[in-house]
């Protein structure tokens, strides 16, 4: 593992926020979503500020490494491509799956839309090693994973959530981006200890760590990353910072963006609970949680070692993942069909809580689409998101929102739905303009326009 690059205090970068990211006093870097990048045309904003020189870390959502399969070979290249046009130092993904199904269980494919927990068990990390190499192989720079928000948990577990991290880094040399917002929700959800986590996990492994938002409902907390971060999820990151220094600390901000103001007073709040822990631990030395015999570093750099990721395989273990794949992935499926195709609830499983991240998938999947199709809320009025909860009941998304939002209409205008005759039709010729498998021509685009002018008087 080699020496992990110093990056001080960031924010997510969003395009919502750009302004006010550029404008924000005492930024070291940022992070953007991967996925919403163009490497052959970077954002006007990303590009002042690298030649601000601030750094800039691609930050992965899809690639779905907990998942069964292998990691998508175009993705994987995707990826890579935006980390050499940003410059970055590294990339970040997610311990998590995405998508199940497929040949592989002779079932539909489903995507999720939302990043899910994988289970704790032996045959999840030999799967999760493997594909974390891949992807090292693959990549240009080092690779951090991130420790996921969850809102169920897995019957028969067989690790902590520190002990699997450590056995993961162990075994492949990975880094580690640690969501202190994420250990708070698996507190409340699923009621693990954050200090626990801490004190097994190898602290020496963090390239950077997550600080954000969320809020309880119900018993139920909601890893939002739409409001103000509180003082639960301060107190990790000061326990945190009480054993080491994190090379990075970054505030994510995804919905509802508070004036710049407020974005500068919670970063601020950042630095000082950082800064405080120094003043009481020593800058630079780490101090142990209490009682804790884990295999975090006591001292304030990562460490380093020398060792190849491709020679940490756990001793004894065969290469081949082949059979672990396979029951992964009926595993894997079998939670995602109930997540999102209304199928039972795996034996074991909470099926009241399974309830509570069914809703939030089918309420993300409803405020994405009209994100990324804001014709639709406008066209559909305040009968929108009831409208797209029905259809996404028992509908899984196939191939990202944009295809999610044409399925949709079509699905609403198969119904003969909307009833009224001047939004159907806005509704077909929307549809009419997106679904064709290529663009329609530019005398096409005038001419669907002034029919649509023309309904609308």
């Amino acid at each position: 593992m080699s020496h992990t690059p110093h990056l001080g205090i960031g924010i997510g970068w969003r395009p919502e926020i750009a302004d006010a990211v550029e404008a924000l006093p005492g930024v070291d870097w940022v992070e953007a979503v991967a996925e919403n990048l163009c490497a052959d045309h970077l954002p006007d904003s990303l590009v002042r500020l690298r030649e601000r020189g601030v750094t800039v870390v691609p930050h992965g959502v899809s690639l779905g490494l907990g998942g069964a399969d292998r990691p998508d070979a175009r993705r994987l290249a995707d990826l890579a491509e935006r980390a050499g046009a940003l410059g970055s130092p590294l990339v970040t993904e997610h311990i998590a799956f995405v998508r199940a199904g497929g040949p592989r269980t002779a079932s539909p494919a489903l995507e999720a839309g939302h990043l899910l927990p994988v289970p704790r068990t032996g045959d999840a990390l030999r799967v999760l090693c493997e594909n974390i190499r891949i992807a090292q192989d693959a990549l240009p720079v080092p690779l951090a994973v991130e420790n996921i928000a969850a809102l169920v948990a897995w019957p028969g577990e067989e690790m902590s959530e520190g002990q699997f991290l450590a056995e993961l880094v162990e075994r492949t040399g990975v880094r580690l981006l640690i969501d202190v917002a994420n250990l708070h929700t698996n507190r409340v959800n699923r009621g693990e200890d954050p200090a626990k986590a801490l004190d097994e996990l190898p602290v020496e492994a963090i390239a950077y760590v997550h600080v954000a938002g969320g809020i309880e409902r119900d018993g139920v907390w909601h890893d939002t990353h739409a409001h103000p971060v509180t003082r639960p999820v301060l107190d990790i990151l000061a326990a945190l910072r009480s054993r080491i220094t994190p090379p990075g600390v970054l505030l994510e901000r995804d919905d509802d963006f508070p004036p710049t103001a407020e974005l500068a007073a919670e970063l601020t709040t950042i630095r000082q609970t950082v800064r405080l822990t120094d003043a009481r631990a020593g800058v630079g030395a780490g101090a142990d949680m209490g009682g804790g015999t884990g295999r975090g570093a006591r001292t304030g750099e990562p460490a380093a070692a020398s060792v190849s990721p491709r020679l940490l395989i756990g001793e004894g273990e065969s290469p081949d993942t082949g059979p672990a794949r396979e029951r992964l992935a009926l595993r894997e499926a079998g939670l995602l069909s109930a997540l999102v195709a209304g199928a039972a609830a795996p034996e074991g499983f909470d099926a009241g809580r399974l309830r509570v991240q069914s809703r939030a998938l089918a309420a993300k999947r409803a405020g994405v689409v009209a994100k990324v199709a804001p014709e639709l809320p406008e066209i559909l009025g305040g009968g929108f998101r009831a409208a797209f909860l029905a259809y996404a009941a028992d509908r899984p998304m196939r191939d990202g929102y944009r295809r999610d939002a044409l399925d949709f209409v079509e699905h609403l205008l198969f119904e003969g739905r909307p009833e009224d005759p001047v939004a159907r039709r806005r509704l077909t010729l929307w549809w009419e303009e997106r679904a064709g498998a290529r663009p329609p021509r530019r005398a096409t685009r005038l001419v669907r326009r002034a029919r649509a002018a023309l309904i609308g008087r």
